[in-house]
């Protein structure tokens, strides 16, 4: 009698057991018990802080691709306040910290990025010129670990230009405002140049890389004896768009930026790729890449939507009387 409830026991145990043992095999049950953790993503801003509407776009576009922010993604926010200098760092935080991705907003943040890691895929949200940057060398299949959106710069450049002429056809003399530590605003003077004879226009280029040189600006621009301010887009002027577009002003000046931010700030027009736009669609890089996808075999792709702002408020004041054929142009006008 007592052997047979010895033999039923151990019988009952090894059932239990093996039940037991069974159900960590089951599939799903581990990972039901033991939650994935979130994916982190680094954004590196430059021009923008991460509170800024544009920024914020990326936010978004995350949600719209079904994360869940805390649950399914962690965003790292650095801000560089428009120092290049404090780029390296800040790179440097983040590839250390491996994160999964590495978003950025500048030329010279992706060429930190990509000299700093082989490995942590790179979304550029806002580069000017991939390839006359020499980050990749090919749109179509960019190759290694940088991926993302191009600006389309050269064929702005021309296009605002002629913007420009065409709201005061008697300008003859622009100054251009450019930063020495930028690498594409080089290849930008280039387009410029080549645009600006067929538009009747003589270019003069002042050069600022510091906050303490926009003081000069106007002197400069004085002795050019320029007739209107063309602002080459970068994330340091970013930073100083109202010092920028306040100094215009005083001086009646005419201004065309690439951002309405600036327009927003009291210049007079801008037109350009939609910051917020490229920042929503650098997400779905992301949302890909975290899905499995190489950086290198997603094609960088271009804007598909542009804005052209006047603010009519500026044009009072320095005296500008923009022709309707201009305005009938625009997608945003401040009154």
């Amino acid at each position: 009698m007592t052997t047979r409830i010895g033999r039923r026991a151990f019988a009952c145990g090894l059932a239990a057991l093996v039940a037991s043992l069974g159900a960590f095999c089951l599939p799903g049950v581990s990972d039901a018990q033991q939650p994935t953790l979130p994916r982190r993503i680094g954004v590196i801003l430059v021009g923008f802080s991460p509170e800024s509407k544009e920024p914020q776009q990326f936010r978004h576009g995350l949600q719209d691709a079904g994360y869940a922010e805390g649950r399914d993604v962690v965003i790292e926010w650095r801000y560089a306040n428009g120092d290049y200098t404090r780029v390296p760092e800040l790179v440097a935080d983040l590839v250390q910290s491996k994160v999964d991705a590495i978003v950025v907003d500048s030329t010279v943040t992706t060429q930190v990025a990509k000299r700093s890691t082989s490995t942590v895929p790179i979304v550029m949200a806002l580069v000017a010129d991939p390839v006359g940057s020499g980050l990749v060398t090919n749109l179509a299949r960019p190759g290694g670990n940088v991926t993302g959106l191009s600006q389309m710069t050269a064929d702005l450049s021309a296009k605002r230009l002629q913007l420009l002429k065409e709201t005061i056809p008697r300008i003859a003399r622009v100054a251009v405002l450019w930063n020495p530590d930028t690498p594409y605003h080089s290849k930008v003077i280039e387009d410029l140049k080549a645009a600006a004879p067929s538009l009747s226009i003589k270019l003069s280029f002042v050069g600022v890389r510091t906050s303490e040189q926009f003081g000069s600006v106007l002197s400069a621009v004085s002795q050019a004896d320029a007739q209107a301010l063309y602002v080459i887009d970068d994330p340091f002027f970013d930073i100083h768009r109202t010092t920028i577009s306040k100094l215009a002003s005083k001086a009646r000046l005419p201004t065309m930026f690439g951002q309405r931010e600036y327009v927003d700030e009291g210049g007079l027009m801008s037109y350009g790729a939609s910051y917020a736009d490229l920042f929503r669609r650098s997400a779905g890089y992301v949302d890909r890449i975290l899905k499995g996808r190489k950086p290198g075999d997603l094609p960088i792709e271009q804007p598909t939507k542009f804005e052209f702002v006047v603010n009519l408020r500026t044009a009072k004041t320095i005296g500008v009387a923009i022709p309707q054929s201009v305005l009938l142009q625009a997608d945003d006008i401040i009154k």
